[in-house]
């Protein structure tokens, strides 16, 4: 089969992609309202792009009602927000958080997940997370007054102790288990994984 984009609609455009484009990863981010209630919500139209500096991209569309939704208008108006990864113990809350919650409640509260300070931002980060990466907003790019897609630049990362091997600056692939988005509220593991050898290229006479 094959579709040009132009004669799908926006709904069924949004199915072909998140149908294939899989697993996504799930950028669980976490802002702060004007009254100080912190927000957590998900958003998988996420991935980061690049190291120096440290890029990361996450779109956020309007709700149903056209209504923005917190966390694009908290980061805004203050400009920071934090980028928290869940593994399979958070995979069920990070889902309950994509719930519909009225500004003045806080996901983390509501649903019990506690935060910890971040570093170098006023915006708190979910302390139970294996990694997060606290962000200042780099830039806002505009889609169609739809959708926004919102660029971070990370300045400064946690990582759960147990999973990092700071000498060899590598993760402990057995003791990392992250979700990935799939359709729907459909998610997967990603312990069934594949090791091949070095690629080699073409080899020369």
């Amino acid at each position: 089969m094959d579709y040009a984009a132009s004669d799908l609609t926006p709904r069924e455009r949004y199915k072909v992609l998140t149908s294939f484009i899989l697993p996504r990863p799930i950028a669980w981010v976490t802002s702060v309202g004007p009254t100080g209630v912190v927000n957590a919500a998900p958003f998988s139209f996420f991935n980061a792009f690049c190291e120096d500096p440290p890029l990361c991209m996450f779109a956020a569309n309007r709700k149903p009602n056209g209504e923005d939704k917190d966390t694009f208008l908290n980061i805004q108006r203050t400009g920071e927000f934090v980028v928290n990864l869940a593994d399979e113990p958070l995979a069920r809350a990070m889902h309950e958080s994509s719930g519909d919650f009225p500004p003045e409640i806080g996901e983390p509260d509501y649903l019990g997940l506690k935060l910890a300070p971040s570093t170098r931002i006023a915006v708190p980060r979910l302390a139970d997370a294996p990694w997060a990466m606290e962000c200042k907003l780099w830039k806002l790019i505009d889609v169609n007054d739809d959708r926004r897609l919102i660029m971070g630049e990370g300045i400064h990362f946690h990582i759960r102790d147990e999973l990092w091997d700071d000498t060899a600056m590598r993760v402990h692939m057995d003791r990392y288990h992250p979700i990935g988005r799939m359709f729907a509220d459909r998610y997967c593991r990603t312990d069934d994984r594949v090791v091949f050898p070095a690629a080699e290229g073409v080899k020369k006479s």
